[in-house]
């Protein structure tokens, strides 16, 4: 399997991109196409580049580019460079480091949305009480229709079972609470929606869930507009982090709790590692007509190198194909 790869997107690229692709060759036996300022890819490639072809870009966008426009006006950049190359076969995903916002334009003007889809939408798995949730949107659209809505649920449910191995993926709407009649337009049409769909056979709906909730268990998707996404994304990183802070500062306030920290120390890295980067790779853009990841801005070798793992996983899953092939039960009918 050949993986594109914009090896100068992202804080520590091309150092660390590159390191992660090289692991990604020796330990999943992956193809790379790495796209970037061929000097540097080379300087940190090393003498052994079996498995990997560079491709000269000379531009690089960055965080100040405007994403709306950037892979328009940097057409020589490594992201848009490498995104011409998925689109026209020249690897089976991509992966990117870079501007999250000229990704997502770049993927939706240059590789194209699967016909039919009406946004593509960014979709990240999140750590829970059980195997994990997807997030669906978690910001690539602010503001949506209850089709759009109803699409995400969809893609989120052929990813799920692809991707987590669950065979009927449970369906949340993230609401302000769980009763049908709570939230506004967006959520009363979208549940009407989503109901419908269960009542098909063709969606685990189990209702309206809340942000408090939804990592508890009990639901396997959880389907938003981007806006509410992001800020439930955020929030839950955000309290991960101030709760590690302040075991951190407890373990280490006195001798007792010290000895305390020590005991149960492997069970909190075994937390961590749930929410590290470095294990869960990157945000799947899903809606768009052939892969593409995200990598975290911030990814180091190892973080680039589940990125790429899971484009790969992404590829074989064939979840595109999925799309493709339900998009006519994903439309909102006359009869709805």
């Amino acid at each position: 399997m050949k993986i594109i790869v914009d090896a100068m997107g992202g804080d520590n690229a091309p150092e660390a991109i590159v390191k992660g692709s090289v692991y990604a060759r020796d330990r999943l036996g992956a193809e790379l196409v790495l796209v970037g300022r061929q000097e540097e890819i080379e300087k940190y490639l090393g003498e052994d580049r079996h498995g990997i072809e560079i491709v000269d870009a000379r531009e690089v966008i960055s965080m100040e580019d405007d994403p709306s426009t950037a892979t328009r006006r940097k057409k020589d950049s490594s992201m848009t460079v490498a995104l011409n190359l998925l689109k026209n076969g020249g690897g089976d995903a991509m992966v990117s480091a870079g501007s999250t916002g000229a990704l997502l334009t770049g993927a939706t003007l240059i590789v194209k949305r699967v016909k039919g889809v009406r946004r593509a939408a960014m979709a990240p798995v999140l750590p829970s009480s059980e195997n994990g949730i997807m997030l669906i949107d978690c910001g690539a659209n602010a503001e949506c229709t209850p089709e759009y809505l109803l699409q995400f649920a969809y893609m989120g449910s052929f990813y799920a079972r692809r991707m987590m191995g669950l065979s009927d993926p449970r369906v949340g709407l993230l609401n302000i609470g769980v009763e049908p009649t709570k939230g506004g337009a967006l959520q009363h049409e979208s549940y009407k929606l989503l109901t419908k769909a269960k009542e098909d056979g063709r969606i685990n709906f189990v209702g309206n869930v809340e942000a408090s909730t939804m990592l508890l268990g009990g639901v396997d998707v959880v389907v938003t507009d981007g806006f509410s996404g992001n800020i439930a994304l955020k929030t839950a990183e955000g309290v991960a982090k101030w709760l590690f802070g302040e075991l951190k500062g407890v373990f280490m306030s006195s001798t007792k709790n010290k000895l305390a920290a020590a005991v149960v120390k492997k069970d909190v890295k075994g937390i961590a590692k749930r929410i590290d980067p470095n294990e869960v790779g990157g945000t799947a853009f899903l809606g768009i007509s052939k892969p593409v990841i995200k990598a975290h801005g911030s990814s180091g070798d190892e973080a680039f190198f589940a990125a790429i793992r899971q484009a790969m996983a992404f590829a074989e899953a064939d979840i595109v194909g999925d799309i493709e092939k339900n998009i006519d039960y994903m439309k909102i009918s006359e009869e709805v």
